[in-house]
């Protein structure tokens, strides 16, 4: 039986239908092309500089936030012999989302995401009597994740979007 009906099987057994929401490494391929071409070896996850890639569900190799960032080394890709990362014109579709823990939507003065993000995809809009509001520009965003480990509350998460290539 091959590796994707296995994986499906396994989530839907644990209660959850589809691992949609599994943030795989940077160019990795198509999600049920991954769970065949992958052999968990883990070889990218032992090149990730800065702990971003983890060993997660059936071994498979898993972005976490809350741990790392990703720098777009291509590391991850010269590691993996399997043909499971292949370098594309963008390494993933996925973005950040602001969550209502954010402290500078709850009154707080917080800027430490708009000072993480290098490429300087987050901003904050003034509002009349209160605290500026972060605004994240999608079509500047690289999904590095950068300001959801720096973030002191874990208001950023990352989605999954449909955002076009790079």
């Amino acid at each position: 039986m091959a590796l994707a009906k296995l994986a499906s099987r396994r989530h839907f057994l644990r209660g959850r239908i589809a691992d949609s929401d599994t943030l795989r490494p940077p160019w990795s391929i198509d999600e049920s092309l991954f769970v065949d071409q992958c052999r968990r070896c883990n070889a990218c996850v032992e090149q990730c500089g800065t702990d971003l890639l983890v060993k997660g569900s059936g071994g498979f190799p898993e972005a976490d936030y809350s741990k790392g960032f990703c720098t777009f080394c291509e590391k991850c890709v010269e590691a993996c012999e399997h043909q499971a990362l292949v370098i594309t014109e963008s390494p993933w579709q996925q973005l950040p989302v602001i969550t209502d823990k954010c402290l500078a939507m709850n009154k707080v003065f917080c800027r430490t995401c708009e000072e993480s993000c290098e490429v300087e995809a987050i901003r904050f809009q003034l509002k009349l009597g209160g605290i500026a509001q972060p605004l994240i520009e999608n079509d500047l965003c690289t999904g590095c994740g950068e300001c959801i480990a720096d973030c002191p509350v874990q208001a950023l998460v990352m989605k999954k979007t449909a955002k076009k290539a790079a």
